[in-house]
């Protein structure tokens, strides 16, 4: 299993969005970068991954998991752009913002630390792990 995370403008699709569609899950469309979409094509049914708000929050607030491997991103006709679909699977009891992820040494080299504005990006499982602990989620 891998892991990612999933970055989203709450007043776009938040937390509460994804968890309205249930098992259903919806498609992580509208990606437009190339690593982005190369990561969802990595991706695997089962895989795991972090629900980030962004803008104000900035915080990892759930976890999702990958429920169908990549697919063509129904939200445009350019056949480039592939996207998966994800459920959510829990809410974290306490959001991790960005800055605790900062103040983390074990965290320093996250893809979130190092490359925060990228939509779509794998998390290693140590870090899966201390994220997990700090947002009171079962790994």
């Amino acid at each position: 299993m891998n892991y990612w995370l999933f970055k989203s403008e709450p007043s776009t699709w938040s937390w509460q969005d994804q968890v309205a569609k249930g098992d259903a899950g919806e498609e992580w469309d509208g990606v437009r970068n190339y690593q982005a979409r190369n990561f969802m094509r990595q991706m695997a049914v089962g895989d795991r991954g972090f629900f980030y708000h962004s803008q104000k929050e900035k915080a990892v607030v759930g976890t999702v998991e990958v429920i169908s491997e990549a697919h063509p991103d129904s939200s445009t006709d350019d056949p480039r752009w592939e996207c998966v679909d994800i459920k959510a699977v829990q809410a974290a009891k306490t959001p991790v913002t960005l800055d605790r992820i900062k103040q983390e040494p074990a965290l320093s080299e996250m893809a979130l630390v190092k490359s925060a504005r990228l939509s779509v990006q794998p998390v290693t499982e140590a870090e899966w792990r201390l994220v997990c602990e700090m947002a009171g989620l079962a790994p």
